[in-house]
């Protein structure tokens, strides 16, 4: 990882290598921390940060969905998220807020330690081929996605994606590029770090949110989309075998953007290569992000 710029930890700037925390750092024992995974993009109008407000929502709502209470504002956050972007120096960045439990008390219970803040920018390096110029392989992991009913799915936290970890780690070992995730009741959830939406007969279906899935924010932006471009969508649960039987498949994430998905396990997708209709979505959230599309202009920040 290229050392970039400075890290804000707890209200200051440090040199991005003496971020550092200490090695009994609560949530590194009992994964006790919520981070959130926001973009900046280097448009024509200069470098914006994509939906802002909206992840900095969702990070303070993961928070609370775990009693953890940040002792920032949610305008404190957004600022110091833009004054480390400003000192990263990147044009284009991805950003990882983190709120964690910090170094005092051991043992499980976190509530007598402090809830530490740090932002961090990192470069990004050139896009995955598999998803944006050819569709990504998939593998139906055998990892099941956590119940909400054993922790909340709907916080961004890291002990969630130490089940999400599972599922990749078996994808990328077996010869796929990512894993699909399917839940308790056997319908599918999501990616192991990406939403999902299949299209049959030109309509859009994609998991409820009470699938167990993370309410994800370029999610919400393509559902937007695809409404705004007339396109019919439904939210319901989806079967293994409606999966497989889709004419396309694609995959909504912050890192991904929008990710086709040419097989699943041994099964072909379509034809094998990107849709029309994942190609018009791919090219739709695109030009958002670089600014082109003036009905969701106010989804950029310019810093």
């Amino acid at each position: 990882m290229k050392e970039v710029g400075k890290i804000w930890m707890n209200g200051k700037l440090v040199p991005f290598k003496n971020a550092k925390v200490h090695v009994l750092t609560h949530a590194l024992h009992y994964s006790t921390a919520v981070f959130e995974g926001i973009r900046c993009y280097n448009t024509p109008n200069g470098s914006a940060i994509f939906r802002l407000p909206e992840h900095v929502d969702r990070f303070f709502n993961s928070a609370k969905l775990y009693g953890m209470k940040i002792r920032y504002t949610k305008k404190q956050i957004i600022d110091a998220i833009i004054k480390t972007v400003k000192a990263s120096g990147l044009k284009e960045c991805y950003i990882r807020p983190i709120a964690y439990y910090g170094y005092g008390t051991m043992g499980l219970t976190p509530t007598l330690n402090k809830v530490d803040v740090s932002i961090a920018c990192l470069e990004m390096i050139g896009e995955p081929k598999a998803g944006k110029f050819s569709g990504a392989k998939c593998k139906i992991s055998k990892w099941i996605r956590i119940d909400s009913k054993s922790q909340p799915m709907q916080s961004k936290s890291a002990a969630n994606y130490s089940n999400a970890a599972l599922a990749r780690v078996e994808a990328l070992k077996s010869g796929y590029d990512e894993a699909i995730m399917l839940n308790s009741s056997g319908k599918v959830a999501e990616g192991s770090a990406e939403n999902i939406f299949i299209i049959k007969n030109g309509i859009i279906k994609t998991p409820p949110l009470n699938a167990d899935i993370l309410n994800g924010i370029t999610r919400d932006s393509i559902i937007r989309l695809i409404k705004s471009n007339g396109i019919k969508l439904i939210e319901k649960n989806l079967t293994v075998k409606e999966l497989l039987k889709a004419d396309e498949v694609f995959m909504t994430g912050t890192a991904a953007e929008v990710k086709s998905v040419a097989k699943i396990n041994k099964t072909t997708i379509g034809n094998g290569k990107i849709g029309n209709i994942t190609k018009t979505l791919q090219k739709s959230f695109m030009d958002v992000t670089m600014g082109k599309e003036q009905k969701f202009a106010f989804w950029l920040r310019y810093i």
